[in-house]
């Protein structure tokens, strides 16, 4: 079993910047590829930026590419969202995501650990 624990989110202000953390534990961390998610009130969950497994390749969604970066540092079993430039339509609770071996998958199906979820919310 892997937990993952998002953290980070919280009210921000259009234009404003958010850097949310997931925590995972219980297993080898660096064996795994890592995602983030998003969904919205009323919508389906999204994909919004992965890293593989191996941290030589990252995959971003339409809508945050240019915005948001994606990193993992294996030494504190983390992985990050750096969300610059934050657009009310950004507003969603986050959740990241683990795949064994994995590499950068945008579909959920795909991960095999998920966590609780932290809000953002992007005032305009």
């Amino acid at each position: 079993q892997v937990q993952l624990v998002e953290s980070g989110g919280g009210l921000v202000q259009a234009g404003g910047s958010l850097r949310l953390s997931c925590a995972a534990s219980g297993r080898t961390f660096s064996n795994y590829a890592m995602g983030w998610f998003r969904q919205a009130p009323g919508k389906e969950r999204e994909f919004v930026a992965s890293i593989n497994w191996r941290d030589t390749s990252t995959y971003y969604s339409v809508s945050v590419k240019g915005r948001f970066t994606i990193s993992r540092d294996n030494a504190k079993n983390t992985v990050y969202l750096q969300m610059n430039s934050l657009k009310p339509e950004d507003t969603a609770v986050y959740y990241c995501a683990a795949a064994y071996l994995g590499g950068t998958s945008p579909h959920g199906s795909a991960y095999d650990y998920w966590g609780q979820g932290t809000q953002v919310t992007v005032s305009s």
